[in-house]
């Protein structure tokens, strides 16, 4: 095969909408965009516009904070280990880290600070991982095979109630 030979498949590319040839076409003269004023106009974006009238996203009030230093962390559920154990994708003997889990396809996404592993599924066999974070329950599963979790995230002291 050569270059010259490589063809799209069939249906891959639209035929574009001709516009503007002719009255017998079903999309001539205005093309479809009714009759003039701006809407009819290139280029015009009119999301949000109420005709002069104050928009509903200003007069609704803020509400809520958006923290944008807030961490992402990926989920990984036991039974997701499990079954990727299973099919060979991760090794159980060998400690698991956040980059084996990323490589198995346990994690997707670019933008996470790190895998938080949760408890639900079932773990069949014992192993080390080294995660961001571990649910309590997740904790306790692996340990009661063995395994160990090391977590790389220290959390906050939880807070004692102030007396008085």
């Amino acid at each position: 095969m050569k270059l010259n030979q490589l063809r799209d498949n069939a249906g891959a590319r639209l035929k574009s909408k001709r516009l503007g040839r002719g009255i017998g076409s079903g999309k001539g003269k205005t093309s479809g965009k009714g009759v003039k004023g701006q809407k009819a106009r290139e280029g015009v974006a009119l999301n949000g516009f109420e005709g002069g009238q104050l928009p509903i996203y200003r007069r609704l009030p803020k509400r809520g904070f958006k923290n944008i230093f807030r961490k992402e962390y990926a989920p990984v559920n036991l039974g997701a280990l499990a079954r990727a154990i299973e099919e060979g994708r991760i090794d159980a003997a060998q400690p698991i880290t956040e980059a084996e889990l990323r490589a198995a396809g346990l994690v997707r996404g670019g933008k996470i600070d790190g895998v938080r592993l949760l408890a639900s599924g079932e773990l069949k066999s014992a192993v080390t991982i080294t995660v961001a974070g571990a649910s309590a329950a997740a904790v306790a599963a692996v340990e009661k095979l063995g395994g160990s979790v090391t977590t790389t995230v220290a959390r906050p002291a939880a807070e004692t109630a102030s007396p008085g």
